[in-house]
């Protein structure tokens, strides 16, 4: 587990606490609005802790970026739905961190909170900068952020893993000036994947679907070597490359699809899992497709076909749905097939209810993860539900992420001054 102040470690009453979370939420792409609360809602809890104690507290947070432009939006919305779940106003600036908001966050009152601008309007603050210019927490403390609002807060806490990842002022930089503590939420999204990775109960199963394929191989390795996985079920795009990687020809039509998006590029890292852990990948035995509205499913022996597989047959939704039933740890990322369309819906819908139905310890986590599980099951049927994606996967990796580094620092550094 993570060295990281606790929350309750500091007195914030009449304080001015700046709070970074993470309530970046799926839009519905014509009406801007959002669709899914699930990330706001886990965010209220620190919130809660924080105007109970007195604070005053100015929120954080992004939503969209230059890679998805097209949910870069403004967040009253989101102040509107932090309200109705904690029951209390939560004001919002349309201004991150310029005269406006630095003069609103000045005016709060204690048991007050206001919600500033998108954080994403700043070029410190999107992902094309970080690639770019890379900068180091402590040389962060120049960014025009930083400059705006360390001066006028007391204490900085951090409850946004979902974005653990990301090397950017709001989440590494003030850390290096204010009293720090981790929210509710962050210790809870450690905690769990630590359970996962560190102490599963055996035997344990990871699910692993869906089209974005880099994630599932990015863990892939790290969890088969290190014992915590004893069994992956491969499904969705990456049940496809495990077949490839085992010599099975799909079919020119799904073949040049893979091409086309550079899937290909894991075959070879796929074959050489297979070859050091022949008994602890499963790949699907038959796929379904559709003709003329039709499902159809095809065995694995009978391949190739000049189809578009969207979905994992019936005698794959059985072999998992027993590995499933059996497993005392359990983890899912990305839906067996293409859900959102009614017909190949099967394979997913089967999972996710084999999942919630079982008796061992669940997690699941990324966005169209929890949008397929909510389509299907009761979400408290499931153990944790994490809010993150990407930094999700590289914890599981077992690589550092630039907040836990930055949360334990602080921890170091205010450690040694309470002592």
């Amino acid at each position: 587990m993570a060295n990281m102040t606790p929350l309750d470690r500091f007195d914030y009453r009449g304080r001015t606490v700046l709070l970074r979370v993470d309530i970046n939420s799926p839009i519905d792409p014509t009406t801007k609005r959002i669709v899914n609360e699930n990330r706001i809602q886990k965010s209220v809890p620190t919130l809660q802790h924080l105007l109970a104690g007195g604070a005053k507290v100015a929120l954080i947070a992004h939503q969209g970026d230059t890679l998805d432009y097209q949910n870069l939006i403004p967040m009253a919305e989101h102040a509107e739905k932090l309200s109705g779940h904690l029951g209390t106003r939560v004001d919002y600036i349309d201004d991150v961190c310029g005269p406006a908001a630095r003069e609103r966050v000045k005016a709060l009152r204690s048991g007050e909170a206001v919600l500033l601008g998108n954080l994403r309007y700043l070029s410190e603050e999107i992902s094309t900068f970080e690639n770019a210019v890379k900068l180091r927490p402590e040389q962060m403390l120049e960014t025009y952020l930083v400059r705006g609002l360390a001066p006028i807060v007391d204490y900085y806490v951090n409850d946004a893993f979902a974005a653990a990842h990301r090397n950017a002022p709001s989440m590494v930089a003030f850390q290096e000036l204010k009293p720090t503590a981790a929210g509710v939420l962050l210790f809870d999204e450690v905690a769990a994947l630590d359970r996962v990775m560190h102490a599963p109960e055996h035997p344990s199963v990871f699910v692993l679907g869906g089209a974005k394929i880099s994630d599932a191989f990015g863990m892939m390795e790290q969890v088969l070597a290190s014992g915590t996985a004893d069994q992956i079920l491969t499904c969705g795009i990456t049940g496809e490359i495990m077949l490839l990687a085992k010599g099975c020809r799909l079919g020119r039509t799904k073949e040049q699809f893979l091409k086309d998006r550079s899937l290909d590029v894991f075959v070879e890292q796929a074959a050489a899992y297979l070859k050091d852990y022949p008994d602890r990948i499963r790949v699907p035995s038959d796929l379904a497709y559709a003709v003329d509205g039709q499902r159809h499913e095809v065995s694995v022996s009978d391949l190739p076909v000049e189809q578009m597989f969207m979905d994992i047959g019936r005698r794959t939704i059985a072999d998992y749905e027993a590995a499933i039933g059996a497993a005392k740890t359990l983890f899912v990322n990305g839906p067996p097939g293409v859900y959102e369309k009614p017909i190949f819906e099967d394979g997913t819908r089967a999972i996710w209810k084999a999942i919630a139905a079982a008796s061992g310890y669940s997690v699941i986590g990324g966005g169209d993860t929890v949008t397929a599980a909510e389509k299907y099951v009761d979400l408290e049927d499931i153990d944790y539900v994490c809010t993150a994606g990407g930094a999700m996967v590289r914890y599981l990796s077992g690589k550092r992420l630039p907040l836990i580094e930055a949360m334990e620092k602080a921890y170091e550094r205010d450690r040694q001054v309470t002592a």
